[in-house]
């Protein structure tokens, strides 16, 4: 039987792409991803398929050809956190599946300023809600996945109404790419910042040294 390989491609620039999710991808006849994860591998003379809202087209696609053709599906992050990995699996047995895993942009993030991660409460706000405030009031360290409706401002702003204090904030914007935006901020300070793009927010008691 042949397999469908779902691959972690990582934060979001190609240095951050495991080599063995590199070395698949080169051996594979068909790349589905977002366009803007398959514009990095547009010189490879491979067949794309954008995600977008075909996803049933997507999987009837994949279903038809996948024992004549090598395909790929490129997760951004890791495959395992909040990917679309959950929604392969309702479709393929695990069987059918090579799962391969990625640095997921939390990972990324915690590197790049020097903090552990093992302790923390991680979750998503990236089109799904939950009540983080709670979360925030139990956990000294939460990761969060956020998106324009939950913007880090209105984090800020939520746990400010909701009388929570002395928590930091540490927000990554465009992570790996040339325009990486990381800020260490308070909440009041955060509520100030006039935009954010799509970010991953973690909410700190303190910095550790």
């Amino acid at each position: 039987m042949s397999k469908i390989y779902v691959l972690g491609i990582g934060p979001g620039h190609k240095d951050y792409i495991l080599p063995v999710v590199m070395n698949t991808i080169y051996n594979c006849d068909v790349l589905i991803g977002g366009k803007r994860h398959l514009e990095d591998f547009k010189d490879l003379g491979k067949e794309m398929l954008y995600i977008g809202s075909n996803l049933k087209e997507l999987i009837q696609y994949t279903k038809e050809n996948q024992q004549n053709k090598k395909i790929a599906y490129l997760l951004s992050g890791d495959t395992g956190f909040y990917s679309m990995l959950s929604f392969l699996k309702k479709y393929f047995k695990s069987n059918e599946l090579e799962v391969i895993p990625g640095i997921s942009s939390y990972q990324y993030l915690m590197a790049k300023v020097g903090q552990t991660w093992h302790d923390a409460y991680i979750g998503s706000l990236h089109g799904r809600e939950f009540d983080f405030l709670e979360v925030v009031k139990k956990y000294k360290k939460v990761i969060l996945l956020t998106d324009q409706k939950y913007s880090p401002k209105e984090i800020a702003r939520k746990m400010i109404n909701d009388h929570i204090q002395g928590k930091i904030m540490i927000i990554g914007e465009n992570l790996s790419y040339p325009n990486e935006k990381i800020t260490i901020a308070s909440l009041e300070e955060v509520i100030h910042i006039s935009e954010f793009n799509m970010c991953v927010v973690v909410i700190v008691d303190e910095l550790e040294i």
